[in-house]
């Protein structure tokens, strides 16, 4: 039986959604909303696919390649939206429809190159994986992105390498900034990322707490967790990605 809170809570965002996007005047169905699940059970997300549910979000490559793997054939998407180390990136890319947060040319290096080689579903059919080059808007590397000064490079890399296919940009609106100013920026660094990628139109920003914010500064993919999932479980013993 599916959660009556589960309900109520995806229920809420897409109105929320929804909301946002006519203040906006914009068109609803511009913008995937991605369900972050990390550390939730696979029986979580079969309960969301039932309501409907069909992009997912993970960040953690071993718990989102089981997740995957119990879940093959069910037309799910994975979003892969966490930090990505070079040498889980062919496996990571085996499973992802679409990698958020590439940020750097090794990363590029490693995901890209001839199709064919990964040893996973994208690879074997010979399709490219979506990815957003994600962008830091602190000064702290640690956060992860390239910086404002590196994108335009990133993106031209990006753009060469075979096997990847360029949608926009990802960021994360910095802890203690005023969101609707940080996705503005990121608006605008995407007008400016299209002089030399202009199919690059998309942008993945807006989590559970600034939703509307982003979708007013034009985010086209949500990377939202607890405002549907709830709190999250304790985590399980797995090495990060």
């Amino acid at each position: 039986m599916t959660d009556p809170g589960l309900v109520e809570r995806l229920a809420g965002v897409r109105d929320g959604i929804a909301d946002a996007a006519r203040s906006a005047g914009r068109p609803v169905e511009e913008i995937t909303t991605v369900v972050v699940t990390k550390f939730q059970p696979v029986s979580l997300v079969r309960e969301l696919f039932e309501l409907g549910v069909r992009d997912f979000g993970e960040s953690r490559h071993q718990e989102a390649q089981a997740k995957a793997a119990d879940l093959a054939g069910s037309g799910i998407r994975w979003h892969f939206v966490g930090q990505l180390q070079g040498k889980k990136a062919r496996q990571v890319r085996a499973y992802s429809s679409v990698i958020h947060s590439v940020d750097r040319e090794s990363l590029v290096t490693a995901l890209g190159g001839p199709v064919g080689t990964a040893g996973g579903t994208n690879a074997d059919d010979g399709v490219n994986v979506d990815c957003f080059v994600q962008v830091n808007l602190t000064d702290d590397p640690a956060r992860g992105g390239v910086s404002i000064a590196n994108l335009a490079p990133l993106v031209e890399r990006v753009l060469e390498s075979d096997g990847l296919t360029l949608l926009g940009l990802m960021a994360v609106a910095p802890l203690g900034a005023e969101p609707r100013r940080s996705f503005a920026l990121v608006s605008e660094l995407g007008a400016q990322m299209r002089q030399i990628a202009p199919d690059a139109r998309y942008l993945s920003m807006g989590m559970s707490q600034d939703y509307a914010a982003a979708i007013a500064e034009g985010a086209t993919h949500l990377r939202i967790g607890t405002a549907i999932t709830g709190n999250r479980p304790a985590p399980v013993n797995l090495k990060t990605s």
